[in-house]
Order: C-alpha cells, then sequence, then structure tokens
C-alpha cells in the first residue's frame, strides 16, 4: 500500500512539472555576446621606407638625411670600383671616348669608402638637383665646372679645395686612384653649413611578391665600341648580373658581382657640345622632359615612357598609361641615345 502512495505522489510530480514547462517557456542563454556593428581592427601604421629602393627603413628621421651623389669612374683601369653595387641608384650614360661613366646615388647605405671619383659631366646638372643631392666629383672642363658651380650651388669638389673626404689609393695610378670617405663628406657639408636633411621624391615600387616565369634572361646593351654591357637574370636572387665587355664586373669593396633588382634603359638626347684634346665629343645628355624607356623587373620587360622634371627624379609609365613599378630594391638607370638598339633573349 505504502509503495501504491509513493508511485502516485511520484507520478503527479512528474505531471505538475511537465504542466509548468508547458505553461512558460525556458529561457536560453547564449554563449556568444551581443554584437550591435561589425568589429573593425585598425590597420597597422606604414612602416618608413627608404624612398629610392622602397625598402623598410629603421625610422622615419633616418630617409631625411641628404643623398650623396658620387662621380665614379668607369674606364678599365677604374675596374673593379669600391662600394658602387651599394648605391641605392646608378645612371650610366657615355662619356668621351666611348667609355661610361656613372653617377652613383647613396642613401639607405652609406659604405666607407667609394670611387675611383672623378670630373663631372653636363648629365650631372639634371641628375643631382632631381635627387637634391650633395655633389661629389674631381674637376671637370672649364665649361662644365662653370654650368656644375652655377647650377649646383653643394658640390664638394675635390679640385675646388675641398680636400677633407678624399685621399690617394697607393694601389693604382693617378688619376685613377682618388677615393672619398662619405662619412667625412657629411661633415664637410655639415661645416660648410649644407643642409643635413631633405626631402626626396621617391621611386615608385611594387611591394607585392611577383610570382613570374622570366621571359627575358639577358639584356645587351651597346653603349659604345667602347663600352658594352650584359645584364643576365639570376632568378635565385631575382636580381640582374653586370658583365662589362665581357667580364663579370665586380665590386672590390664587397667582393662580389655587381647585381641590380631593377634595369632601366632609357633614351635620352645626347647634344655634342664641344671635342676635348683629343678630338673626342663631349654630350650634353638630357635627362628632362621625355623619351622612350624599358624597365627589367623580375625577368619580365616593359615598355613605355619616362618623364622628369627639373626637381623630381623620372617616373616610368606604360603602354597602358598605368605607372611601371619597381621591385624593391636598387636601381641602375642605362642611359643610351635614341638610335641605339638594344637586344634581348
Amino acid at each position: 500500500m505504502r509503495g501504491r502512495i509513493m508511485a502516485m505522489l511520484i507520478t503527479g510530480v512528474l505531471v505538475a512539472a511537465a504542466a509548468g514547462c508547458a505553461a512558460s517557456p525556458s529561457h536560453v542563454v547564449s554563449l556568444w555576446p551581443k554584437v550591435d556593428r561589425e568589429r573593425s581592427v585598425p590597420k597597422p601604421p606604414e612602416p618608413p621606407r627608404w624612398p629610392l629602393t622602397g625598402e623598410e627603413a629603421p625610422s622615419a628621421e633616418a630617409v631625411l638625411r641628404r643623398v650623396v651623389s658620387v662621380k665614379i669612374e668607369n674606364s678599365p683601369a677604374a675596374r673593379p670600383q669600391t662600394n658602387l653595387s651599394l648605391a641605392d641608384v646608378v645612371y650610366e650614360s657615355v662619356a668621351e671616348g666611348g667609355i661610361t661613366r656613372f653617377n652613383a646615388l647613396f642613401h639607405s647605405k652609406d659604405p666607407e669608402v667609394v670611387g675611383p671619383v672623378r670630373s663631372a659631366r653636363l648629365s650631372d646638372l639634371y641628375i643631382v638637383p632631381q635627387y637634391r643631392a650633395l655633389f661629389v666629383f674631381s674637376g671637370a672642363s672649364a665649361s662644365v665646372n662653370a654650368r656644375v658651380r652655377s647650377a649646383i650651388s653643394e658640390n664638394l669638389s675635390q679640385d675646388a679645395g675641398v680636400s677633407y673626404p678624399y685621399f690617394r689609393s697607393k694601389d693604382r695610378s693617378a688619376p685613377h686612384n682618388l677615393y672619398a670617405v662619405l662619412a667625412k663628406v657629411r661633415e664637410e657639408a655639415r661645416r660648410r653649413s649644407m643642409p643635413q636633411t631633405m626631402t626626396v621624391e621617391g621611386l615608385l615600387f611594387d611591394r607585392r611578391a611577383v610570382e613570374a616565369t622570366p621571359t627575358i634572361t639577358e639584356i645587351f646593351i651597346p653603349f659604345s665600341p667602347a663600352n658594352k654591357v650584359t645584364w643576365t637574370y639570376d632568378a635565385a636572387t631575382r636580381t640582374y648580373l653586370r658583365v662589362n665587355n665581357g667580364a663579370k664586373h665586380m665590386d672590390k669593396g664587397t667582393g662580389k658581382q655587381i647585381a641590380a633588382r631593377n634595369v632601366v634603359v632609357i633614351r635620352a638626347k645626347h647634344i655634342p657640345t664641344s671635342r676635348d684634346v683629343v678630338g673626342s665629343t663631349t654630350y650634353e645628355i638630357v635627362l628632362e622632359g621625355s623619351g622612350v624607356c624599358t624597365v627589367f623587373r623580375d625577368g619580365q620587360r616593359f615598355e613605355g615612357t619616362w618623364t622628369a622634371t627639373k626637381d623630381a627624379p623620372p617616373r616610368f609609365v606604360g603602354e597602358d598609361g598605368k605607372p611601371i613599378l619597381l621591385a624593391p630594391g636598387n636601381t641602375w638607370i642605362q642611359v643610351i641615345q635614341p638610335s641605339i638598339d638594344i637586344t634581348m633573349r
């Protein structure tokens, strides 16, 4: 009897509980927080970058230091040069007798010694102001010197009494043995109250990783019968390796073959201005205005035009009207006459 009563009580409790559940719906607690709007994560700030390489810089202050433009020789007696490969940008153009000469722009790297340093040319009247650089060179003809001094006030020419940054090496005979110490160049500029900082308009870079099958692996540039250059693409390093007159072009400072992340061939007016004592023509190479260009990066070729003003470096625009972007890293600008044909394979 007692068991039957207990069973009836339990049944009653269960029925009552079931009725209560049906009468008042249960409260469900969500494990997810209530969100009224989509949460946004702020984009991290863009790191400072060197304007002439597109690579990350240590600070915003570092990129403001002055570019140093150094005129470097390329006759056979001048090779191998010292630390030429550490320049952010190198211009190569023809001088007298068909040899070429370099204007090397140092900014993100400041090697201790560079050279051999030689005389200025009229193309420097365009290059140096475009990069707002301190100009390091050794002499020039009377007419060129006059124009350089008129157009570039902040030059540190060795023959004009600026001796502190320079020294002669005993390893070579003059005039192929003059070198500049870049730290002393900056000290000398400071002593002469030349500005130590300057904003430079940078080149344009594409920092996205580009995975493409190389279509151009060799570029041949005949500057003249006296100077022929080949750039061979190395897919492993994604750089172009330089050969000058059939020999690997080495750098005495680094001990390595000179390499460029970008090779840009620009065609510019070469205006004959005079002849030297042996009858070789001196040119004014006009690097302001516009002309045809070919840009090589990552084994790819891009045809287009270049434009430059007196106070800004060149821009490269493709045949589709869009900017041709460079790969982050150093750039060699090969300046040739419009009539010269380059070959590729």
